[in-house]
C-alpha cells in the first residue's frame, strides 16, 4: 500500500540531499546526466510505442537543456565557449522536438551522444577538491 509512495518520497529526499551538497560543477554534471537519462528513456518509449511517455521524456530533456544548462551559461566569463555551448544546446532542443514531431528515434542517438561527450568532458575538467591542512 505504501511502497510506491514511500520509494518516491525516499528518492526525492535522496535527490534533494545530493543537490544540497553538490558544488556548481557537480550540479552541471547532474544536469547532463539527467538530460541524457531522459533521452535514453524516450528511446525506450519510442520502441514500446508509448507516445505519451515518449513526449514526456523528450519534454523533460528539453527542459533540462533549456532551463538548466542554457541558463547556467556565463556569457561574460565564457565568451566564445559559452556561445558555442548555447548554440549546441539550442541544436539539441530543436533536434529533440523534431524527433518527436517526425517520429524519428534515430535523432535521439545524436543528442544522446552529444550529451554523453559533454558529460565526460565536464567530469574530466572537474576542479580537484583541496584538502584542508590542519597541521
Amino acid at each position: 500500500m505504501y511502497s510506491k509512495s514511500v520509494s518516491k518520497a525516499y528518492a526525492q529526499v535522496d535527490l534533494e540531499s545530493q543537490l544540497a551538497g553538490a558544488s556548481p560543477h557537480e550540479l552541471i554534471s547532474m544536469l547532463y546526466d539527467g538530460a541524457n537519462n531522459a533521452v535514453l528513456r524516450a528511446k525506450i518509449y519510442f520502441e514500446m510505442g508509448n507516445i505519451a511517455k515518449r513526449g514526456e521524456m523528450i519534454s523533460k530533456a528539453i527542459n533540462i537543456i533549456d532551463n538548466g544548462l542554457r541558463t547556467s551559461l556565463d556569457h561574460e566569463k565564457g565568451q566564445h565557449i559559452a556561445g558555442d555551448l548555447d548554440r549546441l544546446y539550442e541544436y539539441m532542443s530543436r533536434t529533440l522536438l523534431e524527433a518527436n514531431r517526425k517520429n524519428s528515434p534515430e535523432q535521439l542517438n545524436s543528442v544522446s551522444e552529444i550529451l554523453t561527450n559533454l558529460s565526460i568532458t565536464w567530469k574530466e575538467i572537474e576542479p580537484k577538491k583541496r584538502l584542508v591542512n590542519n597541521g
